[in-house]
């Protein structure tokens, strides 16, 4: 019995191993195409509007098919999900690296994005289904510090493939790493899925996708476009009126696609918000401290992402801890507090001139490191207690499609801050002036997940199932070894 136990438990690590490796692939590409774009520019001679679709055709797909891709898990088996992601992954970065043109480059990234959509809900989903409530938060926040790795090095990685081979080879390094993870899923990675499931809500796959779709584009186009055009305007209305549709269809479907009753848990809503709220404070901000770096302070670009170094080694660091620290007593007091320094870390940057170094950087992005550590883990670990397992795939999705959304409209929100106070031509005095304004109102959003948090989280984090098991028992869920 003990035998069993022991190779059990060791099998929990092996599926946290397998699901990092494939999130390690997806989040890396998130950050390592930026600073490929002037030789992707100069080799394709594409335009800068087509270089913006290279990077936001991924984002639209990701964020456009999160919902379907976690429903799916659920019902069609997570780790069939998961090795499904990796595979259309693959191949769409082989395609990537292959392109010959901006359009089929455009292409290849679209459907990198659907290869992300159907693994990124799936690799939380597993680890709901693998961990009991008492290893949940630490398993996420290993998770956690896999993410934050790959983000902070894919500019790193990027800029050491584009100056030593080529950029198409930032695509290729995918294909054998994605091998690798495939036969990783089969060999370590136990079948689960929702044993309620009895049909497909086609109508709300098809409200969420279109939904998520206008309002990711909308957000994404505002500044390019204006806010008031016929184009922004008229993707807002596309997406109020099919995610106003996705809600009434899901409260009258007999087996919805997102059941609803999940937010009458007010730690799962106040999780989500957080989300939604750092997402929308930093994604802009990232944005917009490396271009400071680079267009202000003259740092190169893989000196940018070697400065962010610092924040990222300690989200690596501190979100296990924090992770560990909230399956004992909880998430509430580490995200308020963590939101708490986010606040700070920007409000330190605003206070930044043009003739700032790295030293002068390096206590915002401290407490910055510590801050993000101690808000992600511990939200994303509430969020997935208080969510069954048997909706660990939707659950977890609707978690990315609140991030992601956050992500969009920060930027969406910073830039047009930036926008409003550069002049013509753009100065560095204008620059810092809307940097400063951007920042502080990130500080604001900050405080206000800082309250969410101490207001919806209840202390302990309620779990969704009883303490002890992973998940319901394997008979039940369609386990397959």
């Amino acid at each position: 019995m003990g035998a069993k136990l022991v190779t059990e438990q060791n099998k929990q690590w092996w599926t946290l191993a397998a699901v990092a490796f494939g999130l390690f692939m997806i989040m890396l590409d998130n950050t390592v195409v930026n600073v490929a774009l002037p030789a992707i520019q100069e080799d394709l001679g594409v335009g800068l509007s087509e270089l913006e679709w290279i990077v936001s055709g991924y984002a639209l797909t990701f964020a456009a098919l999160m919902l379907v891709g976690g429903k799916l898990a659920d019902a069609y088996g997570r780790r069939l999900l998961f090795v499904s992601g990796i595979a259309v992954f693959t191949l769409s970065s082989l395609a990537c690296g292959l392109s010959t043109s901006g359009d089929m480059l455009i292409a290849a990234r679209v459907a990198q994005g659907l290869g992300a959509a159907l693994m990124s809900p799936a690799t939380l989903s597993l680890i709901a289904a693998t961990f009991p409530p008492r290893q949940r938060g630490t398993a996420i926040g290993i998770w956690a510090g896999v993410s934050a790795l790959a983000l902070a090095i894919g500019p790193l990685v990027g800029g050491l493939l584009t100056d030593h081979a080529s950029w198409h080879w930032i695509f290729f390094v995918n294909v054998p790493v994605g091998l690798v993870g495939i036969v990783a899923s089969f060999l370590l990675i136990d079948e689960s899925r929702d044993p309620t499931h009895t049909r497909l809500d086609l109508p709300g796959l098809l409200t969420s996708a279109v939904g998520l779709f206008a309002l990711t584009y909308g957000l994404i186009e505002a500044n390019t476009y204006g806010w008031g055009s016929t184009r922004i305007v008229g993707a807002f209305v596309v997406a109020a009126v099919t995610l106003v549709s996705f809600i009434v269809l899901e409260r009258r479907q007999r087996e919805p696609m997102l059941d609803l009753t999940l937010f009458r848990n007010r730690t799962y809503v106040g999780a989500n918000v957080v989300v939604l709220l750092v997402a929308l404070a930093m994604f802009g901000v990232f944005f917009f401290v490396s271009l400071y770096m680079q267009n202000v302070l003259g740092f190169s670009p893989v000196q940018a992402g070697a400065a962010f170094l610092p924040m990222t080694v300690l989200i690596i660091l501190v979100a296990p801890i924090a992770g560990k620290v909230s399956d004992r007593f909880g998430s509430r007091g580490l995200i308020t507090a963590g939101m708490l320094l986010v606040a700070t870390q920007l409000i330190l940057f605003s206070r930044l001139g043009p003739d700032a170094g790295f030293w002068n950087l390096l206590p915002a992005l401290v407490l910055g490191g510590v801050g993000m550590a101690l808000t992600m883990t511990p939200s994303t670990a509430a969020a997935t207690r208080a969510v069954p397992v048997a909706k660990a795939g939707v659950g977890s999705a609707v978690l990315n499609a609140f991030r992601q959304v956050g992500g969009s409209i920060g930027i969406a929100l910073m830039g047009a801050i930036m926008a409003a106070q550069l002049t013509e031509p753009p100065t560095t005095a204008s620059f810092m002036d809307g940097f400063e304004h951007a920042l502080l109102v990130a500080a604001g959003i900050a405080v206000a997940g800082a309250a969410v948090a101490a207001v919806l989280i209840r202390p302990h984090d309620t779990t969704a199932e009883p303490e002890g098991r992973a998940a319901v028992p394997a008979e039940a869920v369609g386990h397959v070894s």
